[in-house]
Order: C-alpha cells, then sequence, then structure tokens
C-alpha cells in the first residue's frame, strides 16, 4: 500500500525538520544535543515524531554509529533547500518594508575575530544601532569552507585571508598582512645568526602550513621546504611553532606579540616571505538582503580611509 501524502507542513514540523538537520550534520545526537541545548531524549522524540509524521526511517543508530537511510539523505537535501528558501522569503519581505530582520550570518577565521585592524566590534556597534531586530550569526571557518559557503547561500558575509579571486564572489579590500617564517625557542634556528641562514638551511627543518593549494607566488615560498605539520588556524599553529619543533609562516602582526616576549623568531627574513590580503566577500548574485548590504556598507564607510589596493 502506497504511502499517504503528508499533506500542509506547519511550524511544528518545520521545528522537527530543524532538529533533524541538525542531527545529520552532526552525525549524531550526542554532537547535536550540545550544539541543539536540549535532551537527547528530546531530541529522540523529535526524530521518531517526523518519521511517523513522514512515514519513514530517516536514520539508523545502534552500535554501528549514526548514518541516514537513502530516505533521509533526500529529506536532508529537501529540508537545507527548504529552509533556505524560507530564509530568502523573509529577507525579500523584509526588504520591501524597509526594514531589516532576520538572521544575518557572518564567518571568519580565528586571527581577524579579534585583529583591532578589522575594527569588527565598532562595525557590530554601528550596525546594530540601525537595524536592532536582527540577528548576527558568527563563526571561525577555514578559507575555502566560508568561500563555498558563500557561493552556496549558506552565509551572507565572510572576512578571509585570500590569494585568489573566485567568479561570482565580490571582494572588498581591507589591508595587506606580510607574512615572515618564524622558529621558537629551543629550535636549532632560534640562536643562529641571520646572516648564517640560507634556503638551503631553512629548508632542513620541518614546516608547518595551512595544508591548502597556495597562489603561485605564495606556493614559490613553500616549493621546495619540507613540509611535515598541517594547521590551518594561526591560533593553532602557534603552540607547534613555540614547541621549538617546527619552523612556519605567521603574518607579523599577529607575532609580534611572542617575538616582543621571546618566545618566536623570524628567520629568514630577507629569503622567505609574501604578502596575504584580507578581504571582506560576499556573492556577487546573492538573494536581496538589506542586513548584508547594510553590514558591507558599513565596513567600507568604516574602512574607506585604508589602504585599498590588493598585494596581487
Amino acid at each position: 500500500m502506497k504511502n499517504k501524502p503528508i499533506g500542509p507542513i506547519g511550524d511544528h514540523e518545520i521545528k522537527q525538520l530543524k532538529i533533524f538537520k541538525t542531527v545529520a550534520e552532526c552525525e549524531g545526537f550526542a554532537a547535536a544535543e550540545a550544539k541543539l541545548n536540549i535532551s537527547r531524549p528530546s531530541i529522540s522524540n523529535h526524530i521518531a515524531a517526523l518519521e511517523a509524521r513522514l512515514n519513514m526511517k530517516l536514520c539508523k543508530r545502534g552500535r554501528g554509529g549514526f548514518s541516514l537511510t537513502d530516505e533521509g539523505a533526500i529529506v536532508y537535501e529537501q529540508t537545507c533547500q527548504l529552509l533556505n528558501q524560507i530564509s530568502k522569503f523573509r529577507s525579500a519581505v523584509n526588504n520591501l518594508v524597509g526594514s531589516p530582520a532576520g538572521t544575518l550570518k557572518i564567518a571568519l577565521t580565528d586571527s581577524l575575530a579579534t585583529d583591532q585592524r578589522c575594527q569588527l566590534a565598532d562595525i557590530i556597534r554601528q550596525f546594530s544601532a540601525v537595524a536592532p531586530s536582527v540577528k548576527l550569526h558568527f563563526d571561525v571557518e577555514e578559507m575555502t569552507e566560508m568561500e563555498n559557503k558563500i557561493l552556496n547561500n549558506q552565509i551572507d558575509i565572510a572576512i578571509i585571508p585570500y590569494h585568489r579571486k573566485i567568479y561570482g564572489i565580490e571582494y572588498f579590500h581591507l589591508f595587506t598582512d606580510r607574512h615572515y617564517l618564524y622558529c621558537g625557542e629551543g629550535h636549532a634556528l632560534f640562536d643562529l645568526p641571520e646572516k648564517e641562514i640560507t634556503r638551503e638551511k631553512l629548508n632542513q627543518y620541518d614546516l608547518v602550513h595551512a595544508g591548502l593549494t597556495p597562489h603561485m607566488e605564495v606556493y614559490k615560498q613553500f616549493f621546495d621546504m619540507k613540509a611535515s605539520a598541517v594547521s590551518y588556524f594561526f591560533e593553532a599553529r602557534i603552540p607547534l611553532l613555540l614547541s621549538g619543533q617546527y619552523i612556519g609562516f605567521l603574518p607579523e602582526a599577529y607575532a609580534q606579540p611572542y617575538v616582543e616576549s621571546g618566545q618566536l623568531k623570524v628567520i629568514g627574513k630577507s629569503i622567505k616571505s609574501f604578502p596575504l590580503g584580507v578581504a571582506v566577500i560576499s556573492k556577487v548574485t546573492a538573494q536581496p538582503s538589506l542586513a548584508r548590504d547594510m553590514f558591507i556598507n558599513i565596513i567600507k564607510k568604516t574602512h574607506e580611509l585604508n589602504e585599498q589596493t590588493p598585494p596581487y
């Protein structure tokens, strides 16, 4: 016997679908419990009710671990599209009435979150004054993740260190960082005079790197080095360098406090370095969003006196 059509979907089902989406993305109830801030039995009840409502099994859970059923994978994909369309509808209607509301999703890397040059605190203060009804959702991501999420409409704005430009993404350059090579106290190169440090000597030591394919100008600094550890985020890279076991590139402004305290030392400054731009990005053809446009305009106004020339 064929299943009956599910009929109209109301707010209660939307809530259950949101919970199901989170469980699927967390790959299990335990991780979803922390993210949703509701108990595991409550999550289980919501999923069971949704499965009963749809008359199908959405996920498998047990000794073999968590996985979506074939039907669950399709429902997850359709849920993402549905929730995205609801968000677009809300934004479009808010644009019509001229009062920004809803949620503005912003992502950035760890080092930029507290970088005073971004002036984020002042920008958020200005935005909150003119758009008090907008909920801000901030996350920390890797550059490639942010680019993909911008293109897929999963986030509205990102602030990234960038070494390439992708079709479909609009870039507003904020500033340029100069990246130099550093090592920590205890490393063999730490006490070596700068004049004795050669390219060949640098290439002998273990390098911690970002783990992605860089711009050609950046790649020229890496291709002959001994890549041994991967750490995309600068904050996670610091303890590797402080251990005295690795050398690695850091933006000069970020490394400066550790240099001043004597924990890190710049090495081969005249041999290896590269510029890396920092930019605000958004999708060129994104659904009109008054909140997004207002936030970007505040950024541009705040940074209008900055040097706007990208490094490449």
